[in-house]
């Protein structure tokens, strides 16, 4: 929990460290703990949406992103862009960024060179979140199976500290769309114990990020969302990195 903590962290790729420094959180919708500050980083802080090969459709969900961005800023204090940067796996300021998000229908190709590239983000430090938007599970669990082959995806307890690194979620990953009407499910994978991996599945968030009259998912539900994706983010900065 943040409510007491001064929170120093440093993410690989910016200049640090990150300091919350105490005073009244900015933001709304009620968090169980707020943050003690707002946060002011060296440079503007964003997500990078992965382009990946293989001719699934990365560029799903197009305002997705950028509302979710705005939550972080209001809700956190956290000085955040207004819209994501695109990256490749080959690209060279892919280690600029804390955080990087995938999402898509259908198919997922690393070549060997990009499995290397993500490892060697993964392993200083970063984190990758993928979120099924259906469709995408086959592939997606594939490719993390040639890229880790030693470490299987495992799925995550409601009492994993990224259901509670700034909203409670006590029963773990809301469900935001139906899809197969599943349960939904957090999945995995760890590096030196740390999470390098979450993989979001049968929930389909970026659905709930999305502009409201775009999927027209009542409010309650689109808040679930912001908060588990609020969750993330806040997650994704505060690991201890290497």
């Amino acid at each position: 929990m943040f409510s007491t903590l001064l929170l120093i962290f440093t993410v690989f790729g910016f200049p640090g460290p990150y300091t919350l420094a105490a005073g009244p959180a900015a933001g709304w919708g009620d968090p169980v703990d707020a943050l003690p500050g707002p946060i002011s980083p060296a440079v503007e802080m964003t997500i990078a949406r992965l382009q990946y090969g293989g001719g699934g459709d990365w560029y799903a969900n197009p305002s997705s992103l950028p509302n979710l961005l705005e939550a972080i800023r209001s809700r956190t204090g956290i000085s955040v862009a207004s819209r994501e940067d695109v990256v490749t796996p080959l690209d060279p300021s892919l280690h600029d960024y804390p955080l990087i998000h995938m999402t898509g229908h259908g198919e997922v190709v690393f070549s060997p060179e990009e499995r290397e590239a993500l490892r060697r983000y993964l392993e200083g430090g970063g984190f990758l979140h993928a979120d099924d938007n259906y469709g995408m599970d086959e592939a997606f669990r594939r490719e993390m199976e040639a890229l880790y082959p030693d470490r299987p995806m495992v799925e995550l307890p409601p009492d994993h500290p990224i259901f509670s690194a700034f909203y409670e979620f006590a029963e773990g990953l809301p469900k935001i769309h139906e899809h197969d009407g599943n349960p939904p499910q957090a999945f995995g994978i760890f590096h030196d114990g740390r999470l390098a991996v979450l993989y979001t599945y049968e929930t389909d968030l970026g659905n709930g990020w999305e502009d409201e009259d775009v999927h027209e998912n009542p409010p309650e539900v689109r808040e679930e969302a912001l908060r588990m994706g609020v969750n993330i983010f806040v997650y994704a900065l505060s690991r201890k990195v290497p």
